[in-house]
C-alpha cells in the first residue's frame, strides 16, 4: 500500500522548492517571488506529503479575510494521475473558505485542461488571462510618469484595492520593495494617480504585474517604460481577454501569445474596472 498522504502547512524552505519546482514547469517565477509570497501570509502554503517527501504543494492566500486566492498548484511529476491532486486541490478549497468571511470570493488563474475539474469545485469561469512574450526595448523618458516610490503609499494603496477589488497592504509593501524591480506610476496634471506598473525580474528576463491605467494612453507610456527595465531581454505581460485594449496594447508592441489560464471565482468576483486592467498582477497570488 503506498504511504498515507498528509497535508499540512507548508515550510518556509519547501516553499523554494515549490518555486524551483515551477521554474522547471515552464513558469518563470520571479527572483523574489518566494520570500514576497511568504511576507504575504505565511499560513497559505499547504504541504502534500507522502513516505516523508514533499509531492505537492499550493497556496491559499486571504487578504484579511475579504478575498482569497488559490495558486501555486503543482504535484511532483512523479505522483500525478494518482488521484492525489484532486485531494489537495479540495483540502486547500476547503481549508480557504474556513479562513475566510462567509460570502468572501475566492478567484484563481487555471490551466485551460483542468478547467472543468474546477467547475466541478465550485468555480466559474469569469475570462481567459493570456500570457504575452515579446523583448524589452529601451525607450525614451514618458511624460506624466514618475517613481513609483515618489507617490503617498496610501493613494497607492487606495488605487490598486480598487483595481485588485480589496486592499493587499503587505502584499503592495513587499512587491514594491523588491529589488531586482522598476515601478512607475502615472499622475495627472492636478497630480493624482491614474495609472501604475512593475517590472521584476524573473528566471528568464522579466514580468510586467500590475499594469492598470485608466486609458490606453497611459498603458501604453506605462508598458514603454516597463519593457525598458531590460532592453533585448524577454518580457512577459499577462493581458486579461476581457478588455480588448489590453490585447491592442500586446499586440501593438509585437508580442505573441505563449500560455494562457483561465480565470474563475467561487462566489461573486469583485467589482473592478475591467476596461483598466492591462496586466495582471500574478497568476499565483492574484
Amino acid at each position: 500500500m503506498a504511504p498515507e498522504l498528509i497535508l499540512r502547512a507548508m515550510t518556509r524552505a519547501e516553499l523554494d522548492t515549490l518555486v524551483d519546482w515551477a521554474a522547471a514547469e515552464g513558469w518563470n517565477p520571479g527572483r523574489a517571488d518566494a520570500e514576497i509570497f511568504w511576507q504575504t501570509d505565511p499560513e497559505a502554503f499547504i504541504a502534500a506529503e507522502q513516505g516523508g517527501e514533499l509531492v505537492g504543494g499550493g497556496s491559499i492566500v486571504s487578504y484579511a479575510g475579504r478575498y482569497g486566492f488559490m495558486g501555486f498548484f503543482i504535484m511532483r511529476p512523479d505522483h500525478r494521475s494518482r488521484g492525489l491532486g484532486r485531494k489537495l486541490w479540495l483540502h486547500r478549497r476547503d481549508r480557504l473558505l474556513a479562513r475566510l468571511a462567509a460570502g468572501a470570493a475566492i478567484g484563481m488563474d487555471g490551466v485551460f485542461a483542468m478547467q472543468a475539474f474546477y467547475a466541478r469545485g465550485g468555480f466559474t469561469l469569469s475570462h481567459r488571462d493570456l500570457r504575452y512574450q515579446g523583448l524589452g526595448a529601451a525607450a525614451a523618458a514618458q511624460p506624466g510618469l514618475v517613481d513609483l516610490h515618489d507617490i503617498a503609499f496610501d493613494a497607492l494603496l487606495r488605487y490598486d484595492a480598487a483595481h485588485f477589488g480589496v486592499a493587499r497592504e503587505r502584499f503592495l509593501r513587499a512587491w514594491i520593495a523588491q529589488r531586482e524591480a522598476r515601478a512607475w506610476g502615472a499622475v495627472t496634471a492636478a497630480g493624482s494617480l491614474c495609472g501604475y506598473g512593475l517590472v521584476r525580474a524573473c528566471r528568464q528576463g522579466c514580468k510586467i504585474g500590475p499594469l492598470f491605467a485608466a486609458d490606453a494612453a497611459t498603458a501604453d507610456k506605462l508598458y514603454r517604460a516597463l519593457a525598458a527595465y531590460m532592453p533585448g531581454q524577454p518580457v512577459y505581460l499577462d493581458v486579461p481577454e476581457n478588455n480588448p485594449q489590453a490585447l491592442a496594447l500586446a499586440r501593438a508592441h509585437g508580442l505573441r501569445e505563449v500560455f494562457g489560464c483561465a480565470r474563475m471565482y467561487h462566489g461573486a468576483p469583485p467589482q473592478i474596472p475591467a476596461q483598466e486592467i492591462y496586466g495582471v498582477t500574478t497568476f499565483e497570488l492574484g
